[in-house]
């Protein structure tokens, strides 16, 4: 099991994109959260296995169809919790 953080940024807020993104987390089997930063763009913290986060990292680049990602970073970090679920942050 390994984590990522990963930022989203393009038109992501206010067109269903947290709730995508927690669908095809749950898809995939990953765990953690998803919230909306104050500069526009979306920050997502994933953890399961590599190529599940990967399967799960093309369909958070690919967005929903109301949804426009110009950019995506994605940084391996050090494990520091576990979740039970992928939740959508407030």
């Amino acid at each position: 099991m390994i984590q990522l953080q990963i930022i989203v940024t393009g038109e992501v807020q206010g067109v269903g994109y947290r709730y995508y993104t927690q669908m095809k987390a749950i898809q995939f089997g990953i765990t953690g959260w998803v919230k909306n930063l104050p500069e526009g763009g979306v920050e997502i913290l994933a953890s399961g296995s590599r190529p599940d986060l990967e399967k799960f990292t093309d369909e958070v680049r690919r967005g929903n169809p109301f949804s426009t990602v110009n950019h995506i970073e994605v940084n391996e970090t050090a494990k520091t919790e576990t979740y039970k679920s992928f939740a959508i942050k407030y």
